[in-house]
């Protein structure tokens, strides 16, 4: 008899062939943990191959879609309207304070010029005048130096102006106190000032302005921009819908979806609603560009191309017979400012583009005027009748004198400049008139979309149960 016990040190026994490894179950621990998504990967595939797991899907992904859509829309739509309320509240009128440094400075030259040739004691008009171009001048710098952390150019034009401009003030202070002394190094000490206002301040003045005129067309730029990925996802999401659909109906042989047929229809709402917006928000955003601002960018520079000619030319009278210089900067300004004749150079671009206002029109009578009444200041001048060239060039009592056609063209520059600003103020809140509720229609409009999508699916689902 065989025994069946087995032996001590034998090898263990095999499992019959064939048959199945016992199931061990889910692993326990972090090996648990590490499954999970595989076997989340397994499930959906597994789903996903019967149709009701495809519908699933397939609403799972609408709805994902939709509500990234609509996340996505309200977001670049309300940075979109921030935007163009930004250029209002904040970006304009630091452009307009970077104006205002560089035209005070400007003013107070011509005006400390024109002090100066005047006999006797200065005039309390001029003196009001030139403190309060200081004053706007430190006030508008002030402003724009709030705006200039992290702009490493703006803050070093503001830190030149800073430093400098006290120092032009001491020196005019010495030239005033010296000219009412009856002592000549006076003028010397007003040229002193000349040279470092135009050497140093206005260079800086100038360049603090196109930093700020950049960053300004810049921010326009940006709030005019095409919006590629709020295209994207709708796109996206509109051949979703219509893929959705095709399938549905291919399955089921039902021809409408009443969930879908809504959520299309809000998508298609979102689009019309999205198009129309910004095509209406890009024209008046447009029109605050050409008709606001850069009309108001050639204004401002013949103004202060004209306030230039005008300090050049009294200081051409103080330099008594030794102001050549200065009469080859007031031609060069004058051109730059309104061509050979009065009528054309940054003034005849800005009426050209604007086509022709009263304001415009005027300054450009003045214009014409001042430079036939320069004319007969030079002639004056330069036949030793320098006295009579003196009074004749800062007469205000006299119609056609430089300083009173002067005040009357500086007086039509503003409100040009004053209007341009206005177009550029109604312009720009129209643009963002036409971006009102657009962010918060998206969000409720992909909602009522997702909301459609889940319904319309739900309902094909329901007829495999």
């Amino acid at each position: 008899m065989t025994s069946t016990v087995p032996r001590s040190g034998s090898e263990a026994a095999v499992a019959p062939a064939g048959s199945e490894p016992p199931n061990r179950g889910p692993r326990a621990g972090l090996a648990g943990l590490l499954d999970l998504p595989a076997e989340l990967v397994r499930g959906m595939a597994r789903s996903a191959a019967t149709t009701p797991g495809k519908f699933s899907l397939i609403g799972v992904g609408l709805v994902v879609l939709t509500l990234l859509t609509g996340l996505i829309g309200t977001l670049s739509m309300q940075s979109r309207d921030d935007g163009v309320n930004a250029l209002l509240e904040h970006r304009e009128p630091l452009a307009v304070a970077a104006q205002e440094v560089y035209r005070a400075l400007s003013d107070a030259e011509a005006t400390a010029a024109t002090a100066f040739l005047t006999p006797g004691s200065e005039p309390e008009a001029l003196r009001e005048r030139y403190a309060a171009d200081i004053a706007k001048a430190g006030a508008a710098l002030a402003k724009a130096a709030s705006d200039s952390a992290g702009i490493p150019e703006a803050a070093e034009q503001i830190d030149i102006l800073s430093r400098q401009l006290p120092v032009y003030t001491g020196l005019i202070a010495t030239a005033k106190a010296n000219d009412r002394q009856g002592y000549p190094v006076g003028a010397a000490y007003l040229r002193e000032a000349s040279e470092l206002l135009r050497s140093t301040l206005l260079p800086a003045a100038e360049e603090l302005y196109d930093i700020n005129a950049r960053r300004l067309g810049e921010e326009q730029d940006d709030v005019t921009g095409f919006p590629w990925l709020v295209a994207v996802v709708l796109v996206a999401l509109i051949g979703a819908l219509g893929y959705a659909q095709v399938y549905l109906k291919r399955k089921t042989n039902r021809v409408f979806n009443i969930g879908l047929l809504v959520s299309s229809a809000a998508v298609g709402l979102l689009v019309l609603w999205t198009a129309v917006a910004l095509i209406v928000q890009g024209v008046y955003a447009g029109s605050g560009r050409d008709d606001g601002t850069e009309q108001a960018d050639r204004l401002v520079r013949a103004r202060i191309a004209a306030l230039q000619a005008r300090a050049d030319e009294t200081l051409a009278l103080v330099a008594r017979g030794g102001g050549g210089e200065y009469e080859q900067g007031f031609t060069e300004q004058f051109r730059q400012f309104a061509g050979p004749d009065g009528r054309g150079g940054l003034l005849g671009e800005a009426i050209a583009h604007a086509g022709p206002s009263e304001s415009l029109n005027a300054a450009v009578d003045h214009a014409v005027a001042w430079l036939e009444a320069h004319e007969l200041v030079r002639e004056y001048d330069e036949t030793g009748e320098h006295r009579q060239a003196v009074l004749l060039a800062i007469s205000d009592d006299d119609d056609d004198s430089p300083a009173k056609v002067f005040t009357n063209l500086d007086s039509e520059l503003a409100a040009s400049i004053d209007a341009a600003r206005r177009d550029f103020a109604e312009n720009t809140s129209a643009a963002s008139g036409a971006l009102t509720l657009l962010a918060p229609g998206y969000a409720v409009l992909s909602i009522i979309a997702a909301l459609g999508a889940t319904l319309g699916i739900r309902e094909r689902l329901r007829e495999y149960r």
